[in-house]
C-alpha cells in the first residue's frame, strides 16, 4: 500500500520501502536478483531495481499524467490554448460579446463594518468576532463611521457622484458562511454612482478596443464580507468568521466590455486605483478582491435583443461567474463563456439566466445553481441601522487630499522626465507607491549634484535632467530591483538610500567609474557597506584612469588579428557582430575601457562607418 494514503497512526507500522507491483515484481525478479548483490540494504535494492529493469514501452504514472494535462492543453492539434485564442475565430465576426463586471474589494479599515471588532487577514480563525458577526440573538449592528474614509477615496477615484444620503438594505439568503441568513449591502440606495474609468492601450486592453475605451460605473455601494469556507474532504467545512463584516464596496460596471482582454484590464486597473488612493491594500492575490462577471453573447447582425441593462438595451440573456480571484481568472473564464454560449446559440439552443462557476486552468464554464433576481433575495431597508449621511465638507476634503492617480503619475514621468513608457508603468505600479517616491528621491538628489557641478561634459546641457531621470529609472527598477528580488526583500527593507544611488549613477554618468564598477558598488551598498560612494571608490581604488587612444588601438588590433574570421564578416555587412568585439575589450580592460570608444576604435579599424558608433 502507499504509506501517504495512510492514516497518521497507521505510517508507523508500514513497510519503508517503496510499493512495486506483484506482476512487475515477477516480471523483473530475475534481472533484479542478478543485479542485487547479497546483504544489500532493501533501499539499494529498489534502486538498482528501478534503474535497471524500466522498460522502454512503461510510462511512469506519474508522467503519463502529465502527458495527458498537456494533450488537454493543447487540445490534440498540437496547439496551446494562447495559441489558438491569437487565431482569430472566425464565428467572433457573426456574434458580439458584451460583459458587465462587479468587483468586490476589501477596504483597508481597522475595524469591520458593524461591529467594533479588528479586522484581520492573517490572524487564528474566529479570534476577532463579535457578537453580532455570529447574529447572536438580540445583537445589533453599530455602524463604524470611519469605514466611509476608504470608501469615498475609492469612489473619487472611479470619478463617481457621492449621494449625500445612502441606506442599507438586507439581502435574504441562506448559506452557512452568513449566520443571520442575510447580507447586509446597498442596493436601492448606494453611497456612490455614476463614475466611468479610462483604460488606454498601456493598460493592456485588446488592440480591437483602440487606443483607449472609457466604461462606465454603475454604482459602488458598501457590504459586509462573509465568513470565510474552508472544506476538508469528505464532508468537513470549516467556516472563519473573522471575514465576518469586514467592510466591502462592489463596483458595478455597465455591460459595455466587448472583449476578455479589456475585461481583465479593467479588473486590474481598477485594483491599482484601489491601491493608489488606499482604500484598499491587498489585492486579487491575497483575496482581497474578487470578481463576478456577467456574460452575454447576441448576434452581430440582430441587436434587437430582449434584455437590458441601465439604460443598455438588445443584450442577450446574461449568465454570471462568480469569485474569479485573479486576472487570468476573468480573461479565460469570459472566452469560456463565450465560446459556450455561441455553441448553444448556433445549435439552435436558448441561453439560460443562471450562476456559473470556474476553475482555473479549466476550459469551461460549469452551472451552479438558477440566476436569482431581486424578488428571490427579498430586499429589503434595514430596520436596525438608520440613513448614512455624508457631508459635503468631508467629500471635498478627501477630494483636495486624494493621491495623485497612477495614470497622471505615468504621464508625469514620460512627459517631464522623458523615461519609456514601460519604466514609468513599472515604477508607479510596484510596491505601493514606495518605488515612485524613491524614484523622485534619487531623481532629485541627482538634480542637486548635477546643479552644485562645475562641468556637464559627457550630459549635454539641453539633456542633464532627461538623461539621468533615465538612467535612474533603469537603475531603480532593473539594477536595484533585481537584486531585492534575488534576496527577497520587499522595497520597505532596501538597504540602499535614494542618495546612495544617485551617487553611483552621478559617477557613472559623468565617466568617473564604468558600469561594471557601478554595479559593484550598488552590490557593495545593498550588502550593509554604508561608506560614502565617493569615499569608497577612492578607497578601493575604483574610478576610472582613461586609456590613451593608443591603447585603444593596440587593443582593437590585436583583437582583430587573433578573429580575422568574425572581422571579415563584420566588413561584409555583419555589423551586428561588432558587439562582440567591444565586449572582448571591455573584459580585457577590466573595467578600465570605455564602451563608447572601444566601439568608436573597433569601427575605425574595420572600416565600419564610424558615425554609426559616435
Amino acid at each position: 500500500m502507499f504509506t501517504a494514503s495512510l492514516p497518521r497512526s497507521l505510517r508507523a507500522i508500514a513497510p519503508k520501502q517503496l510499493w512495486v507491483c506483484p506482476q512487475c515484481r515477477l516480471k523483473a525478479k530475475p534481472r533484479h536478483s542478478a543485479l542485487t548483490a547479497p546483504g544489500s540494504s532493501s533501499a539499494r535494492s529498489i534502486r538498482a531495481f528501478h534503474s535497471s529493469i524500466v522498460r522502454a514501452d512503461v510510462v511512469p504514472f506519474r508522467k503519463q499524467l502529465k502527458d495527458e494535462a498537456k494533450q488537454k492543453r493543447l487540445g490534440g492539434d498540437g496547439q496551446t490554448e494562447k495559441k489558438r485564442r491569437k487565431e482569430k475565430d472566425p464565428r467572433l465576426e457573426r456574434w458580439e460579446l458584451t460583459v458587465g463586471i462587479e468587483i468586490h474589494a476589501q477596504l483597508n479599515t481597522e475595524r469591520k463594518l458593524f461591529s467594533g471588532a479588528a479586522t484581520s487577514i492573517n490572524d487564528p480563525p474566529n479570534s476577532h468576532v463579535s457578537l453580532f458577526d455570529l447574529a447572536f440573538p438580540g445583537s445589533q449592528p453599530e455602524f463604524q463611521e470611519a469605514t466611509l474614509i476608504p470608501a469615498i477615496r475609492a469612489a473619487l477615484a472611479l470619478d463617481c457622484s457621492i449621494s449625500r444620503r445612502s441606506n442599507f438594505d438586507r439581502k435574504h439568503y441562506f448559506y452557512q458562511d452568513q449566520p443571520a441568513g442575510y447580507q447586509i449591502t446597498q442596493y436601492y440606495s448606494p453611497f456612490a454612482r455614476d463614475g466611468s474609468i479610462t483604460l488606454y492601450d498601456h493598460d493592456g486592453i485588446a488592440p480591437e478596443d483602440g487606443k483607449s475605451i472609457t466604461i462606465q460605473i454603475k454604482q459602488i455601494q458598501m457590504e459586509q464580507d462573509t465568513a470565510k469556507t474552508t472544506q476538508q474532504p469528505p464532508d468537513t467545512i470549516l467556516l472563519d468568521f473573522n471575514r465576518v463584516s469586514h467592510p466591502l464596496i462592489e463596483i458595478i460596471t455597465l455591460p459595455q466590455i466587448h472583449h476578455p482582454q479589456t475585461a481583465a484590464a479593467c479588473v486590474k486597473k481598477i485594483q491599482a486605483l484601489l491601491q493608489a488612493v488606499n482604500a484598499a491594500t491587498i489585492g486579487m492575490e491575497m483575496g482581497g478582491l474578487r470578481a463576478d462577471v456577467n456574460v452575454s453573447v447576441r448576434s452581430t447582425y440582430d441587436t434587437s435583443g430582449a434584455h437590458g441593462y441601465y439604460g443598455i438595451t438588445g443584450l442577450g440573456q446574461r449568465t454570471e461567474i462568480k469569485n474569479l480571484s485573479s486576472f487570468k481568472a476573468v480573461e479565460d473564464a469570459v472566452i469560456a463563456e463565450r465560446d459556450r454560449q455561441i455553441d448553444v446559440l448556433e445549435a439552435g439552443g436558448v441561453i439560460e439566466g443562471e450562476t456559473r462557476g470556474w476553475t482555473l486552468g479549466s476550459t469551461e464554464t460549469k452551472k451552479l445553481r438558477g440566476k436569482e433576481g431581486e424578488v428571490d433575495y427579498r430586499y429589503m431597508p434595514d430596520p436596525d441601522l438608520p440613513p448614512v449621511i455624508i457631508a459635503k465638507a468631508l467629500v471635498e476634503h478627501l477630494r483636495d487630499t486624494l493621491p495623485t492617480l497612477p495614470d497622471e503619475s505615468i504621464q508625469e514621468l514620460v512627459n517631464n522626465l522623458e523615461i519609456s513608457l514601460k519604466d514609468a508603468k513599472t515604477i508607479v505600479a510596484l510596491d505601493d507607491g514606495e518605488r515612485l517616491d524613491y524614484y523622485h528621491e534619487v531623481v532629485a538628489c541627482l538634480r542637486g549634484s548635477l546643479d552644485d557641478s562645475k562641468s556637464t561634459e559627457g550630459f549635454g546641457e539641453s539633456q542633464i535632467i532627461p538623461k539621468a531621470a533615465k538612467a535612474a529609472a533603469n537603475w531603480v527598477t532593473h539594477e536595484l530591483g533585481g537584486l531585492l528580488s534575488a534576496s527577497e526583500k520587499p522595497f520597505s527593507s532596501n538597504p540602499v538610500s535614494a542618495y546612495m544611488l544617485s551617487r553611483i549613477i552621478y559617477n557613472l554618468l559623468s565617466k568617473e567609474i564604468t558600469g561594471k564598477t557601478a554595479k559593484q558598488l550598488l552590490a557593495m551598498a545593498f550588502d550593509g557597506d554604508d561608506r560614502n560612494i565617493d569615499v569608497i571608490i577612492e578607497q578601493e581604488n575604483l574610478r576610472l584612469v582613461p586609456l590613451s587612444r593608443l591603447q585603444y588601438v593596440q587593443m582593437a588590433e590585436e583583437l582583430i588579428n587573433t578573429n580575422e574570421s568574425m572581422a571579415l564578416q563584420i566588413q561584409k555587412g555583419q555589423a551586428g557582430k561588432l558587439q562582440w568585439f567591444v565586449g572582448q575589450m571591455m573584459r580585457k580592460g577590466e573595467g578600465m575601457v570605455e564602451a563608447e570608444k572601444a566601439e568608436s576604435v573597433l569601427r575605425e579599424k574595420l572600416g565600419v562607418d564610424v558615425n554609426k558608433g559616435a
